[in-house]
């Protein structure tokens, strides 16, 4: 029940600073499609894996809008199709990565990412290298939308896909296969002697934390409306990690929190101080994640429990 709450106060005050500040629906909508990224990666830390390559699954997505835009005028199938891609690519990978663990498994899919990366910069008649591919704006749901509604569409398309994902990610992780996801990182001998393959079940969930990168790069696509290299690099796939730790892995609130939280402070860091936001935006990020162990979402759940107790 409080976990409900939590997420409906979520989503009124995502709401309201977008009726009121238009230029945070940009922002917004850019955080959700982040915050489903993260929400895959946080899917394989509660196995005890990293992935240092997301970002390849979520170039996947981005990319597959770029290339099929001239085919399909629809967002939405633009947007399963970036899934489906993305998943597609995370089953090829998963296959080899998943038999590897701990620092093994995050490299691998480092050095996946970075061939990608460096495939989309030197196929310059197919990709238009550093330049990046400029995307049309489609339809949605068969409307030729432009300008603020186009924006309000793309934000609230964004915050359903957010709501949705968590809403699965929720329900897996409280069933037996994300118990088993879970025992992975403690105990997997003792899975194995169950009878239940901990390599497929870390492949289960590594295909929908795919899925999810391919459906945040497709929404990113859609609202930036330019693809470029940069989506797979390996910066991107830190940045990813770290909004993981900053979010906290708790809760599936967590990745949304983490991606909000640095979306904000990140603007408002390269709009206050241009010469070393950077620096500004590591401080602050440092600080939040120093005085809050288990992240944002944990923050939360311990201010929550306290107001609680009053009452």
């Amino acid at each position: 029940m409080r976990g409900t709450l939590t997420v409906g106060a979520g989503v009124v005050l995502l709401l309201l600073l977008a009726l009121f500040q238009p230029w945070l629906r940009f922002v917004s909508t850019i955080a959700l499609s982040t915050g489903l990224a993260v929400l895959g990666i946080m899917l394989l830390l509660r196995a005890g894996q990293v992935s240092f390559g997301h970002a390849l699954y979520v170039a996947a997505g981005a990319y597959t809008v770029a290339f099929l835009r001239p085919y399909l005028g629809e967002a939405l199938l633009l947007l399963l199709a970036g899934a489906a891609v993305a998943t597609g690519l995370g089953l090829l990978v998963g296959l080899f990565v998943t038999r590897y663990r701990d620092i093994f498994f995050g490299m691998l899919n480092l050095a996946f990412s970075m061939v990608a990366w460096s495939l989309l910069e030197k196929l310059y008649s197919l990709t238009r290298g550093t330049d990046g591919i400029r995307v049309v704006r489609p339809s949605l749901l068969g409307l030729g939308l432009d300008g603020p509604a186009w924006d309000w569409a793309l934000f609230l398309l964004a915050l359903v896909a957010a709501l949705l994902a968590g809403g699965l990610v929720a329900r897996y992780l409280g069933s037996p296969a994300g118990s088993a996801l879970g025992a992975i990182k403690t105990r997997e001998t003792r899975l194995e002697f169950a009878g239940i393959s901990a390599r497929r079940v870390l492949l289960q969930a590594y295909l929908a934390s795919a899925a999810l990168a391919g459906v945040g790069g497709a929404i990113t696509a859609l609202a930036t409306l330019h693809v470029t290299p940069l989506l797979a690099y390996w910066t991107h796939s830190g940045e990813l990690v770290f909004v993981a730790i900053l979010g906290g892995t708790g809760h599936v609130l967590g990745p949304f929190l983490g991606a909000v939280v640095f979306e904000l402070v990140r603007v408002h860091a390269a709009a206050a101080f241009p010469d070393a936001w950077q620096m500004i935006l590591g401080f602050v990020l440092l600080v939040i994640i120093l005085s809050a162990a288990r992240g944002l979402a944990g923050l939360l759940d311990d201010l929550a429990r306290r107001l609680g107790g009053r009452g």
